[in-house]
């Protein structure tokens, strides 16, 4: 599926000739700004948010982080797989488990 997604939105961004706007530090401010445009569906109210908004901010997210992907040639299914394999580390069940405590502080 996550192969199928990079090539939706590379074929976008080809079609368009914008991958010369996109290097690694223009993608990682746009994961940013997006990311910031999505905290703001909740900035007055957690429990009362436009559902929609949300899944547009979300989606933006994502899209600029499998550009970033792209940019870096890296599939984003393997970092992930990294990242978790590295978190299962520094969070161990019998120690994190109902915590919200950092790493450093279990």
């Amino acid at each position: 599926m996550m192969e199928e997604l990079q090539q939706l939105v590379n074929k976008f961004v080809s079609d368009r000739d914008w991958d010369q706007f996109h290097a690694p530090v223009h993608l990682a401010k746009s994961i940013v700004i997006e990311s910031a445009e999505l905290l703001e569906c909740f900035q007055w109210d957690n429990d009362h948010f436009d559902y929609q908004h949300v899944k547009e901010e979300l989606a933006d997210v994502m899209i600029y982080c499998l550009q970033m992907c792209d940019k870096l040639n890296v599939k984003a299914d393997d970092i992930i797989k990294m990242k978790m394999k590295m978190n299962e580390e520094k969070y161990p069940v019998e120690k994190a488990k109902g915590k919200s405590d950092k790493y450093n502080e279990l």
